[in-house]
């Protein structure tokens, strides 16, 4: 039998682990015979995580959707509007690092339940929202139980997938982003349309993720224990780390988890939060303010519901490219460091795209402009999103994600009151500016950043 260290399994799985022989039983501790193996199933994995972001999208861009008719019925202005996104963005900020870190401690498998089951409950509760106050609160609690999402999916890619494989899997899972907003608007309006009031639209969207939660607990577990894994799938993935064990040989050493102070000291982390930070206002930008800006352009809600969906399909196919070049780089010989930060540079010169968005009115226009910037904003956020698992180990990588999470909460706040007041005074121009400069500063940052240095392959962080 296989020897493995018990420190490698999930939460609740150390029962499988035999003290005296090293071993780990091949039908997960059970004491059932191991079942008939699911091919290739680490992708379905990367399904259901896939399928979470999608939820998570849609539950989140209910408000987003329903926005022009609730502005309407409360009289909102854009800066109460803006403090209603600004209340979801603070808990967010929080929560991503202090729940990624959770999910660190607890594991994928039960942080992934314990976070769906409570955004689906909060987004069904804000069906009882009556006002500006009572919108902004439960959107606060949306924001705490939507947090750990990407956190604990990149632990769960950095868990079951290779490094060569790593830049599709955050690209499947980041696409249910884009998948659920352009979802979100043609349901959401749709039920607005039937029912005549925007309350079933937050019932009935948060229903979603309690039939995820199911399938997510029948589905997952580590691929030390998993009992639908193949042998050859387990030894692929088991060989993959013991291929960066062998590259960073400290790391198997290093049996302690590395401190925020610690994590905080480094520049590759600091590359990382960069990333995000100078990129995630931007996409949020566009799903928060996307219908308001169109309107402030002239074009009615039924025309503008048409085009909607066109920048968040774009998004969806830019992730699957910014993951698949990067891949492909790497499989032929590209050190996996410079194939990501390849993507890095296309995708920020990609977002300068938002600037001729000034100088026309056609509505055809707007929408393919705004798709070509998402489209590279995709490929950037494919990469920020998958250097944590590059850089660290699965103890470190849900921290890292939740680190550079929160810095991108902060700044999207910050921005999300600023679009609300210059909007309202000015307009739209100096803010499509900025969204497009920014990516290319954030760009350059990490290329100077996340580089191999001497601390690189000493236990923390990896060599790239």
């Amino acid at each position: 039998m296989e020897k493995r260290n018990p420190e490698s399994l999930e939460v609740g799985q150390h029962a499988a682990y035999d003290a005296g022989k090293g071993e780990i039983l091949p039908n997960g501790g059970d004491g059932a015979p191991k079942r008939r193996p699911i091919h290739n199933l680490r992708w379905w994995i990367g399904g259901l995580l896939f399928a979470s972001t999608v939820i998570n999208y849609i539950d989140r861009q209910t408000l987003s959707a329903l926005a022009p008719f609730l502005k309407k019925e409360y009289n909102w202005t854009n800066e109460d509007y803006a403090m209603i996104v600004i209340a979801f963005r603070v808990a967010y900020a929080i929560g991503q690092t202090a729940l990624g870190r959770m999910v660190d401690r607890i594991g994928t498998r039960l942080g992934l339940t314990i976070t769906v089951a409570w955004y689906s409950v909060i987004a069904m509760l804000t069906s009882l929202a009556g006002g500006l106050r009572s919108f902004a609160f439960f959107r606060f609690l949306l924001g705490l139980g939507e947090s750990p999402n990407w956190p604990a999916a990149t632990k769960a890619v950095s868990e079951w997938f290779p490094k060569r494989e790593r830049g599709w899997a955050v690209a499947l899972f980041d696409s249910g982003s884009s998948i659920g907003a352009a979802i979100a608007p043609a349901l959401v309006i749709g039920l607005y349309t039937q029912f005549g009031d925007w309350r079933p639209a937050f019932l009935l969207t948060g229903t979603l993720g309690f039939a995820w939660i199911f399938a997510w607990r029948m589905m997952y577990y580590s691929p030390e224990d998993h009992p639908r894994i193949s042998d050859e799938e387990r030894n692929m993935i088991l060989a993959d780390r013991q291929d960066s064990l062998n590259e960073n040989p400290h790391e198997a050493k290093n049996t302690e988890r590395t401190t925020l102070s610690e994590l905080l000291r480094l520049p590759q982390t600091w590359g990382v939060i960069i990333a995000r930070a100078f990129t995630d206002p931007i996409w949020f930008f566009i799903a928060d303010w996307f219908m308001i800006y169109l309107v402030s352009k002239g074009f009615s809600p039924e025309s503008k519901r048409t085009f909607f969906w066109i920048p968040f399909v774009a998004a969806d196919l830019g992730n699957f490219a910014g993951g698949g070049f990067s891949s492909w780089l790497i499989k032929r010989g590209w050190p996996v460091g410079k194939a990501r930060k390849a993507v890095v540079v296309f995708g920020a010169l990609g977002m300068t795209m938002l600037i001729p968005t000034l100088f026309t009115s056609s509505l055809f226009a707007i929408a393919g402009l705004f798709a070509i910037s998402t489209f590279a904003y995709a490929t950037f956020s494919t990469m920020a999103l998958v250097l944590p698992s590059d850089l660290y180990n699965s103890k470190s990588v849900a921290t890292v994600s939740g680190l550079s999470g929160t810095a991108a909460g902060i700044l999207t706040i910050a921005s999300t009151f600023l679009v609300g007041w210059v909007s309202d005074r000015y307009s739209f121009e100096p803010i499509l500016i900025a969204a497009s400069i920014i990516p290319v500063v954030g760009a350059v940052l990490v290329l100077l950043l996340v580089r191999n240095s001497d601390v690189s392959g000493k236990g923390v962080v990896r060599t790239i």
